[in-house]
């Protein structure tokens, strides 16, 4: 067995998970936007901005900390890419829920619903993943499972196109829920890209 010289401390560690709990609290929100009246919505927007003030600062706090590490626990290419993809989930998280607030679309869909429990779903495995990184190699039910679910994810959003464009929706909504519906994907489609990052590392862990 070859000596490693991973530091003994859990900062990065720590931080990914403080991470990914945002990524919790960004779907919890969607959720609850999606059940709230119209004039709920801005007050809902304005948490999901904290949120996602909160995970930059966490980012940011990731990038000075490997800057000034000596030995990292692994790639510093692997940990500026892991944090920066982790940051893009609640990005679009944030944008989906400001563009609800924007545009104030008459309706939402119904299917919207299913979108945004992939979302949750992803984000509390996600979460549970970040936990247990100082083991990538025993996490392959994750990414395999979170590949799974952007598989869904994709149906969902073809399914939801197809709604918009039956004709239920005039032009100006369809244009306001496209944009909305393609920030959720989006958000699918990044927490696939962790899921790789992590991958990534498990193998150069082997």
């Amino acid at each position: 067995m070859g000596l490693r010289l991973t530091p003994r401390d859990t900062r990065f560690y720590d931080m990914f998970a403080k991470s990914a709990a945002n990524l919790v609290v960004g779907a919890r929100l969607l959720e609850e936007m999606l059940g709230a009246a119209a004039d709920g919505r801005s007050g809902i927007a304005e948490r999901m901005r904290a949120t996602e003030h909160a995970a930059d600062e966490i980012t940011h706090e990731i990038l000075r900390t490997v800057n000034a590490t000596f030995v990292t626990p692994f790639d510093r290419e692997d940990i500026y890419r892991l944090a920066s993809r982790l940051d893009d989930i609640i990005d679009h998280m944030d944008a989906a829920a400001d563009l609800v607030v924007l545009y104030a679309p008459r309706e939402l869909p119904a299917e919207l619903n299913h979108q945004v429990d992939i979302l949750q779903r992803a984000a509390y495995l996600t979460a549970e993943a970040m936990r247990h990184l100082k083991s990538p190699r025993d996490m392959t039910e994750y990414w395999i499972e979170i590949n799974r679910l952007e598989n869904d994810a994709d149906q969902s959003y073809r399914r939801l196109l197809a709604t918009l464009f039956s004709g239920r929706y005039d032009a100006i909504e369809v244009l306001k829920l496209k944009d909305i519906v393609e920030e959720l994907e989006d958000a699918a489609d990044a927490f696939e890209h962790v899921a790789n990052t992590v991958e990534t590392i498990a193998v150069k862990e082997a």
